[in-house]
């Protein structure tokens, strides 16, 4: 049985690992011409991703490409003294087994682990899809496969050409992400440094693996800006206008965004579907349910989504008629609970008010200065909070044996 994945970055791999493991013949198709390499940003993976990637055999190299920031230090607007906060005690605080890693290391070790296995074509894209399916591609011959899957991101092609325009599916969450590469000129190793204001936040961090740094922007916007997503001019005066005159730090980051090698800014959008799947054709990932990037564990509930619609399809014995049913089932507790999530992130995170960016600093503050245990004590109380990505539970898929 044939099936064609759209999108090579961390949905899509995961998906074609398990597809091929439970006899599928699986066909991934990526519109960048190679595998991405920038470095992206950093992601989090939680606890049962952590489980899932053990199972997939690339635990090790994901724990060994960790970012390893530990410590960050926060400085606000007319208070001399930042403050210094302790991650490792914050992570555990949140996540029994969790790892920071940028997203594109993350993205090459799934893609390793099912390079051998799964056909992988870049530089292409599906430009139709049949009922019956037939896709034709911007450069390849037309193909049949037995089933699509849309994992091709927020900005999802797939879901496009099948359900629509994106605007029917997407709300505004009020806040916008922008992240860029600059020179490690502080020599950041394991420290994030941070200057946060009511309604924007800017901070550089290291990584182990990395030679330069990253610099990521949040801001509040009560209304969604003008631009195209792939309009990069654009993006670069949003984020001059809204971080000009924040602090000398932040100017400085500003002045290398022209000659910035990397570049990423979006909208911190949830999508709203009631179904990922028509006919054929069925999302994963933040194609079908992004809950807001940043705010919301997208990347560990993209993992789940993956390994429980390759489970679904292995237990229907490819039937998807049962299959896309029961995997819209089985996460539609974990998407909800994961966008409910990131409305409260969104706004804790960018406090909107002084008293918010008081309360911010303090908390974590508190949880820096608490014994590790106490901390994590506490946290376990809150399964819909802090600790909803790692109390995720999704059905043992070990004994399915697939087609």
């Amino acid at each position: 049985m044939r099936i064609l994945v759209s999108g090579a970055s961390i949905t899509g791999p995961v998906l074609a690992y398990w597809l091929t493991r439970y006899g599928f013949t699986v066909t991934v198709v990526e519109r960048a011409p190679r595998l991405r390499k920038a470095g992206g940003h950093a992601v989090d993976l939680f606890r049962p991703a952590m489980d899932i990637s053990e199972k997939m055999g690339v635990i090790s190299r994901i724990e060994k490409m960790k970012t390893g920031t530990d410590r960050m230090t926060v400085h606000r607007p007319g208070v001399r003294r930042p403050v210094t906060v302790d991650l490792t005690k914050v992570f555990h605080a949140t996540s029994d087994r969790h790892v920071e890693i940028m997203r594109d290391d993350l993205s090459e070790i799934y893609y390793d682990a099912t390079r051998d296995d799964a056909e992988y074509v870049f530089g292409d894209s599906i430009t139709s899809i049949s009922a019956d399916g037939e896709v034709t591609f911007e450069n390849g011959a037309p193909r049949r496969f037995d089933l699509v899957i849309g994992a091709d991101g927020l900005h999802s092609n797939v879901r496009r050409l099948v359900f629509g325009e994106e605007s029917r599916f997407s709300r505004f969450i009020g806040a916008y992400l922008a992240v860029m590469s600059a020179p490690n000129d502080r020599d950041l190793d394991g420290e994030s440094i941070v200057h946060i204001d009511v309604g924007r936040m800017a901070g550089m961090y290291g990584a182990r693996q990395l030679d330069d740094a990253r610099v990521s922007f949040l801001f509040r916007s009560v209304r969604e800006l003008d631009y195209h997503h792939r309009d990069v001019r654009r993006q670069k005066e949003i984020l001059r206008e809204a971080f000009a005159g924040m602090h000398a730090d932040v100017d400085g980051w500003l002045a290398l965004l022209d000659d910035t090698p990397a570049f990423y800014f979006d909208s911190i959008t949830q999508l709203r579907m009631d179904t990922w799947s028509r006919g054929r054709v069925t999302l994963a990932g933040d194609a079908g349910y992004c809950p807001g990037p940043a705010v919301g564990g997208s990347t560990s509930l993209a993992v789940l989504g993956a390994y429980v619609l390759a489970g679904e399809l292995a237990e229907a014995r490819g039937d998807h008629e049962r299959a896309f049913p029961a995997y819209e089932r089985a996460i539609m507790d974990l998407v909800q609970g994961s966008r409910r999530f990131a409305l409260t992130a969104a706004k804790s995170l960018i406090p909107g008010s002084r008293a918010g960016l008081w309360a911010l600093t303090q908390g974590v503050r508190l949880v820096s200065a608490l014994p590790a245990g106490v901390s994590r004590a506490a946290a376990h109380l809150n399964s819909k909070g802090v600790r909803l990505h790692d109390s995720m539970t999704v059905k043992d898929y070990a004994a399915t044996k697939g087609i």
